[in-house]
């Protein structure tokens, strides 16, 4: 998509895809950076204009968080609950939704972890960045799934809920997922049958319930 990158699969991040938004292509205030690459990539950031805001969807998808900030100076935004995990690092938590710029909003999804988010950006149609929310099943499908490290499966079925209320009739041309980006074939995003309906087109899928530990339902 213009002036959206996706980088490849993080192995320090669980197989996480982490995404680019050059400001300037999609007139934004700033370049965003969507949880964290391998750092490799930190010149390429640089020859984009920087990154202006780090915006982390879940705590699996932060790696070498200090080095980013110390090399960019830009404000690792994350939900509340697990701002803890980031001392001596300048963070800016948030509640239930935050405006990072204008519109560029991050919305609480909880469950796969305690402060999973997911962004949405009011661009190009509607993108939503769905960290480890919402996930590709094999079938290339976009699913709400359980796995081995899901923190509260039914905190993350009643984050589905919420998300569809926060979005009303904000529509949504392109999901772009925070992992399992393989089953997409070469592509970073998905894009459902319908911009406004497409919480219906969303699998629900249990995953390996047997490896969810007990205490975490």
């Amino acid at each position: 998509m213009d002036g959206i990158f996706a980088f490849p699969p993080q192995r320090h991040t669980l197989g996480g895809t982490s995404y680019f938004i050059v400001g300037e292509a999609l007139g934004l205030s700033g370049n965003l950076l969507i949880d964290c690459p391998d750092s490799a990539f930190q010149p390429w950031c640089q020859a984009q204009g920087g990154i202006q805001y780090l915006l982390l969807t879940h705590r699996d998808g932060a790696d070498r968080i200090p080095q980013w900030q110390a090399t960019f100076g830009c404000p690792v935004v994350t939900q509340q609950q697990e701002a803890y995990l980031y001392p001596g690092v300048w963070v800016r938590p948030f509640a239930q939704t935050l405006t990072v710029v204008p519109d560029v909003t991050m919305i609480w999804t909880p469950g796969y972890s305690p402060g999973s988010s997911c962004i949405y950006l009011d661009r190009l149609g509607g993108v939503l960045f769905t960290g480890r929310h919402l996930l590709p099943n094999p079938q290339g499908e976009l699913s709400l799934i359980r796995t081995r490290t899901t923190f509260h499966w039914p905190r993350q079925q009643r984050s589905m809920v919420w998300l569809q209320t926060w979005l009303g009739e904000r529509p949504v041309q392109y999901f772009c997922p925070g992992a399992n980006t393989g089953f997409l074939r070469g592509r970073g995003w998905l894009r459902p049958a319908s911009p406004t309906a497409w919480y219906n087109e969303v699998r629900r899928e249990e995953g390996n319930a047997s490896a969810i530990p007990q205490g975490k339902e």
